[in-house]
């Protein structure tokens, strides 16, 4: 099939094969006649497949008759990152260049002045995140009344970013009469309950296992001890033995996306770092770079994970096992787009039983093993899934000061348990002094219950002939 047998306008297939494209992959194949049938549409396929022109094509058919007005969209597009979006946006320049509609990219990082501007001249095609999209409609900067076709693309990350509240809002703000487009990487129970919300007679189409990875990405993983620098040196080992175009390296924490990198970098390999607190023009920079070869190692958080366009990946490291399975397959999903062939290399600890073994049951079979030269094989003991729930760390350092800190208590609770050796030879007196005061407190308190003059006596013992006057008259005024 080509894209001549979809039913889409002699513009639209002219700037497809503008861009390079010959024929549909399979979502694009089986989604595009229905949406242009107007249909709801429930979309599952992995990462590279070609979901994101599977919608923006037939919109733009369907967007081509019509006009905007002021500050009210015809179409809205939800992602969960500033990157998707953008991707989003540049697909429409790209596949829309021979019409003239207009769209609005409404993400965070950016000035408000632009996006008002463009808000109020109208737009046929709104691409937001739900935060900011939020930000705007609050100020009464744009109206929802006037959709015709929501999208919502990478639900399954949307959830997991916790945006579905967001995205819950703004449904119930768009009118009850529209065209729905659900897609998702993968589709957990979770997902299909929010599909049966938001969708009505949806076309399920599923292109793939639904936790499944590209069979065009060879996986491979090396076990090593649980130590950062032993990490790092294996890292650098497999780059270098593996022939690496462009790569990017996966980090659990941001902070250790700096640490890396900058370890990377002080080892002659050109690095840049990629996660969500730099600014978004410090974010865009850095992808451009990485699209222009002028870096090689692109060190991320999960951000990079989905989305994002970069289709001549050769490798994926992943320096950490991911906390949730399904993000294995969103990160390995970077490499082997597009029919090409990619490598994807993962660096578990001996710690990383419990992420390990959900990666494993979640894509449906085992990591290839290998060896790096140099660097001691280690294997996953059976108790570490549970020690690593428990401690809730993966590095050992922080459960191993926990363990000190215990043993710190237990050792101070003993020696303050223990009597103290007397100092010089008026240590008796000075101990008397020390302690009676102390018992002074503990009977008086109990004198309150039985005030009689025997307790009143024995408050000051201790103190010899210098009890104060007052004292004893308050404790026979007690006693009387």
């Amino acid at each position: 099939m080509t894209f001549d047998d979809l039913g889409l306008s002699p513009e639209v297939l002219r700037a497809i094969d503008d861009a390079g494209y010959e024929a549909p992959t399979p979502i694009q194949e089986q989604a595009i006649p229905f949406v242009l049938m107007g249909r709801d549409v429930l979309g599952c396929a992995q990462t590279g497949t070609g979901k994101t022109a599977s919608f923006t094509l037939p919109m733009i058919e369907i967007l081509a008759t019509g006009r905007s007005r002021a500050r009210m969209a015809r179409s809205l597009i939800l992602t969960p990152t500033r990157e998707l979006a953008t991707q989003i946006a540049e697909n429409f320049e790209i596949y829309g260049k021979y019409h003239k509609l207009s769209m609005a990219l409404l993400i965070g990082g950016v000035s408000f002045e632009d996006q008002n501007a463009k808000l109020d001249r109208g737009v046929d095609v709104l691409i937001a995140t739900p935060g900011r999209l939020l930000d705007h409609f609050e100020r009464g900067r744009i109206l929802l009344t006037d959709i015709k076709i929501l999208v919502i693309d990478e639900a399954d990350r949307m959830m997991d970013m916790g945006f579905m509240p967001d995205v819950e809002k703004i449904v119930s703000l768009l009118p009850p009469i529209r065209q729905t487009l659900f897609f998702s990487a993968t589709m957990p129970p979770e997902i299909r309950t929010l599909a049966d919300k938001f969708l009505m007679n949806p076309k399920e189409i599923t292109v793939t296992p639904k936790t499944a990875t590209a069979e065009t990405v060879a996986q491979f993983l090396t076990i090593v001890d649980n130590k950062d620098w032993v990490k790092r040196d294996t890292l650098r080992k497999l780059i270098r033995a593996e022939d690496v175009d462009n790569a990017i390296v996966f980090c659990n924490r941001k902070r250790d996306v700096d640490i890396l990198n900058r370890s990377l970098q002080k080892h002659g390999f050109k690095a840049a770092a990629l996660h969500g607190d730099m600014s978004q023009p410090a974010r865009l920079e850095t992808l451009q770079a990485f699209k222009d070869s002028e870096t090689q190692i692109l060190v991320a958080s999960d951000v990079a994970a989905r989305g994002l366009d970069l289709p001549k990946v050769s490798h994926v490291f992943n320096f950490d096992v991911p906390m949730h399975a399904e993000d294995y397959v969103h990160r390995i999903g970077r490499t082997g787009r597009a029919g090409r062939e990619g490598r994807a290399l993962t660096i578990a600890t001996t710690e990383d039983g419990k992420f390990l073994a959900a990666v494993h049951k979640f894509i449906g079979k085992s990591i290839d093993s290998i060896e790096v030269e140099g660097v001691e094989k280690a294997e996953i003991s059976a108790e570490s899934p549970k020690r690593v729930g428990r401690r809730r760390t993966r590095d050992g350092s922080q459960a191993s000061g926990r363990r000190r800190g215990r043993r710190s208590r237990s050792e101070n609770s003993d020696k303050n348990s223990e009597p103290q050796p007397t100092p010089n030879n008026n240590s008796n007196k000075k101990g008397k002094t020390a302690k009676g005061p102390k018992r002074a407190r503990n009977r008086k308190s109990s004198s309150k219950n039985k005030p009689d003059e025997a307790a009143v006596e024995e408050t000051v013992v201790g103190m010899g002939s210098h009890v104060p006057a007052f004292m004893l008259r308050s404790g026979k005024e007690k006693g009387e």
